[in-house]
């Protein structure tokens, strides 16, 4: 199950503080907010309802040869039987199991051979299976969804088997304290309702569950009548409607059951501890929101963007010293939503007087309301994100498929007409409501007193469905013509590059799709390499300082400028920009005054300075951060500049003259990369980037950034003690002697992806699906300018570990003495070979894809090259290369757990 939720109560684990300045210059008047959002440039969508009720929307983007399929169906766990509120989950699960004319083995074949990116999520009201893949495999995805929508295979056997993958997932997402929180408030929330328990389920109700309960649930609700599937991507759209009305048609229409209605009753206000292994503390105070469907939806989520807005009342505990971090998370469901204020304390400090100020500030904006012009920033903000649907294939079909199948909107267009209207007196109509203290549950999460706190634990994730076969499978005559051959790469075009006088690198991608423009850039900066002796820590509060805005626009006033425009800014070693294209040049300045002209006030670094002295006293402390830096340690010699690590007391020694030395030496445009993508010309972009970076030059010698090579690491031992854990996270790790400009990365990638980073791999199958030992394993190649390293990281059982890790080792030694099968060969190199067009389909994945390159020293069209090793590749290569390369008896483990 993919979640959705509360992103911001684990972003702010472990992010860094973010502070302010006193405001000053004053930004002119904001325009008034468009009645519509920035429209795509988008074909217009073709529609239809078949004579079966399904209903069909197709929207076409020609970003890439990418297609992204995604099934809606109506139902999710508010529609479980009562005891049962895992039953939707579970049928998610087993919708991978097999089907009529499709059987799990051909299913996951076909996943592996496709190479997209293919899953499912469950909520309360829906839940929705989603193929990105290439264009010419829509039939190929289309026939899937037609053969699970009416044959449905369920077997007891299926069943008995998948049940133990579930609840392991369960015992997963219960090690995260967050989860354990998020879980218990909303069974206060939604207490007596159907959205009392989350969509994950229970272990004692899938043990109470069958498959007969399974199909029961199958036959009411997965019907085409209570279907809406959404197609995106570079399709015809006429003639994609035409083949999907082809396949669904013949499927009939059936009598669906009543719906649940969600009606909770008054909330009794009252106060939760949790302990943690988080590296700091945090205090939550949650309300009752508006749900997606309610007539408050667009006005709840622009009071949650004010609430969490850098110029709000909020933000300002942090420079005041008052907290570390602080937020609002806004997590609608579709009859009933949460929201929840955050803010975070020091590991070992007593919360009682974060707690009163965080009670005090929200009781003066329910009592007084909010800043009108912090609600025309938001609903700018919220019609312009309308407009970077498009620039994601997959992004696009999420879009529609929430507005349509959750929200029971005609289109996200709709949406925007509600985001217009949203006035300051409704936000503060609704703050009244949802801000009130005797509506409110408030939690503190305690960091333990044991020493354990860990960076940060998420839960949730992709899916991990059915067994990948172990021998050989014959498609279906519908798949085998597009997925049995493989055929020769088609390049990708080139972007457009150009070196500025003073160094700085710009790569250009033109993607006429919407109006907006994205930039992403880098610095390339190694702290363990270009920290002085003893400044450990002044990287990171040097990156820090950009939030407090620049020598002429205080973080107030500059913040203002930026929602002025709808824009979306970061700046830094890692730095970015979002606008809409109309504005792009107003954009690029604010960054490049931000990136080049960074404030840096004495008083907002006394504040940084103290807050990442209190994080990292716990952060030094937790089992995640112990874990890697046992796995550094395992696979480096003694005294790598990779060891090095901060300390609590010498970070408050530092200066902001330490400061202000680290940016002027590590911060040049010899060592930069920007990315521009979206709605641009190369011409357009050289221009502006000129005007604004061209100036920027870079003073003293280029400093040393790669770390050193390093020798072949031996085998060890280490533990991590991580009491909070229900299983052992394993990782088996080793150094390369090889870096990626070697040509044997091509054929290591390629053994990999066979091994354990595809979804049909050995390591999967002999872990977990022969055995049982683990839930999820996978394997991973990190390559650095001068480095790379190996690892194989798993969850278990405390009692399988060993065996786990023997059956690992095992594989690696078998692709060293024996060559791939050609079916295994086949399908890595399809997995490879699609997922390199796959890259194209978001303008986010390809600036990241240039960047990594760049980060690397390799040359752009890399990913052509790939291409042409992969297609080319035999077995003998493959085998050769992991038998050059890998020391399977050098391999170090190191154990996270109980």
């Amino acid at each position: 199950m993919n979640k959705r939720l509360f992103p911001t109560l684990f972003t702010l684990l472990m992010a860094g503080s973010s502070l302010l300045s006193t405001p000053g210059w004053t930004a002119p008047p904001a325009r008034q907010a468009p009645a519509t959002p920035i429209q795509p440039t988008t074909e217009a969508p073709v529609r239809t309802t078949l004579p079966n009720g399904m209903r069909i929307i197709i929207v076409p983007d020609r970003l890439a040869p990418v297609v992204t399929t995604e099934m809606n169906y109506l139902v999710g766990s508010a529609a479980a039987p009562r005891g049962f509120p895992g039953t939707a989950h579970a049928l998610e699960h087993m919708m991978f199991r097999g089907s009529k004319g499709l059987d799990k083995d051909q299913l996951a074949a076909i996943g592996a051979r496709m190479g997209g990116n293919y899953n499912a999520d469950t909520t309360e009201s829906t839940t929705q299976f989603f193929y990105t893949a290439p264009a010419e495999d829509l039939d190929i995805a289309l026939r899937i969804e037609a053969l699970r929508m009416n044959g449905l295979t369920l077997s007891d056997a299926d069943w008995k088997h998948e049940r133990g993958a579930i609840e392991q997932e369960v015992s997963r997402d219960l090690s995260s304290p967050g989860y354990q929180y998020l879980s218990r408030l909303q069974s206060i929330l939604f207490a007596h309702t159907p959205y009392e328990h989350d969509a994950l389920g229970t272990r004692p109700s899938f043990d109470r569950t069958d498959a007969a309960m399974l199909r029961r649930f199958y036959r009411d609700w997965y019907a085409p009548n209570n279907a809406i599937l959404i197609i995106t991507g570079n399709v015809d759209a006429d003639q994609a409607l035409a083949h999907a009305r082809d396949i669904f048609s013949p499927l009939p229409a059936r009598s669906l059951p009543p719906r649940p209605t969600i009606e909770p009753g008054a909330v009794q206000p009252q106060l939760l501890h949790f302990p943690t292994d988080y590296p700091i503390g945090l205090i939550a105070i949650a309300s009752r929101m508006p749900g997606q469907r309610a007539r408050d939806y667009a006005t709840a989520q622009i009071l949650s963007d004010v609430l969490s807005s850098q110029r709000g009342a909020l933000y300002d505990l942090v420079p005041e010293g008052k907290a570390l971090l602080t937020g609002f998370d806004y997590a609608p469901k579709a009859d009933a939503g949460i929201g929840i204020a955050l803010a975070a304390f020091p590991a070992g400090q007593d919360p009682s007087t974060l707690l009163q100020t965080l009670r005090d500030t929200l009781a003066l904006l329910q009592a007084h309301g909010v800043p009108s012009d912090l609600v025309d920033a938001a609903r700018r903000k919220e019609l312009a994100q309308l407009g970077y649907a498009a620039n994601s294939i997959s992004g696009l079909a999420e879009s529609w498929s929430e507005a349509v199948a959750v929200m029971g909107l005609d289109s996200p267009d709709a949406l925007a007409s509600a985001y217009a209207s949203v006035t300051p007196e409704d936000v503060n109509r609704l703050a009244r409501q949802v801000l009130d203290p005797a509506q409110a549950v408030t939690a503190i999460l305690t960091p333990r007193s044991s020493g354990h706190p860990v960076a940060g634990k998420g839960f949730g994730g992709s899916e991990s469905f059915a067994a990948p076969p172990d021998h050989p499978v014959v498609l279906p005559q519908w798949a085998q013509k597009e997925l049995m051959t493989l055929s020769p790469p088609t390049p990708i075009p080139a972007p457009f590059s150009y070196v500025l006088p003073n160094g700085l690198h710009l790569i250009v991608r033109p993607a006429h799709v919407s109006h907006t423009v994205s930039l992403y850039g880098m610095v390339r900066q190694n702290a363990d390499m270009q920290e002085p002796a003893g400044q450990e820590g002044i990287a990171d509060i040097t990156d820090e300082l950009f939030h407090y805005g620049t020598t002429t626009h205080d973080r107030v006033s500059f913040q203002k400028a930026l929602d002025d425009i709808a824009a979306t800014e970061s700046a830094g070693s890692d730095f970015s920009l979002n606008v809409l294209a109309q504005d792009f040049d107003k954009g690029l300045r604010l960054l490049a005054d931000n990136e080049l002209h960074p404030a840096f006030p004495e008083k907002s670094f006394a504040v940084v300075r103290m807050n990442t002295a209190s994080s990292l006293a716990g952060m030094l402390q937790s089992p995640d951060y112990l874990l890697g830096r046992a796995v550094k340690a395992a696979i480096s010699p003694p005294h790598d500049p990779s060891l090095r690590q901060a300390d609590p007391a010498r970070v408050m020694k530092l200066t902001l003259k330490d400061c202000r030395a680290f940016y002027n030496a590590a911060y040049r445009p010899d060592l930069t990369t920007i990315i521009i993508t979206g709605d641009i010309t190369p011409q357009k972009a050289l221009q502006a980037v000129r005007a604004t970076f061209g100036a920027w030059h870079a003073t003293g010698p280029t400093p040393t950034v790669d770390l050193p090579p390093r020798p072949d690491s031996h085998a060890s031992v280490a533990r991590v003690p991580d009491e909070s854990s229900l299983q052992d996270s394993v990782t088996l790790a080793e150094s390369l002697g090889l870096t990626a400009r070697d040509p044997d990365h091509f054929a290591l990638t390629l053994g990999n992806e066979a091994l354990g980073d595809g979804f049909s791999s050995r390591l999967y199958r002999d872990l977990r699906v022969r055995t049982g030992y683990v839930y999820t394993v996978r394997s991973h190649l990190a390559w650095n300018r001068q480095r790379a390293a190996y690892t194989i990281t798993f969850g278990a059982d405390p009692s399988k570990v060993a065996p786990a890790r023997d059956a690992a080792i095992h594989d690696v030694a078998d692709m060293q003495a024996h060559p791939l099968g050609e079916d295994e060969l086949t399908m890595a190199k399809a997995s490879l070979l699609h997922g390199l067009s796959l890259q194209q389909a978001s303008l986010d994945s390809i600036a990241a894809t240039y960047l990594h390159l760049s980060n690397l020293g390799l040359p752009l069209d890399n990913g052509n090259m790939a291409a042409s090793a992969y297609y080319n590749m035999t077995a003998q290569d493959v085998q050769k290369a992991f038998a050059r390369w890998l020391r399977p008896a050098d391999m170090a483990e190191i154990i996270k757990g109980p």
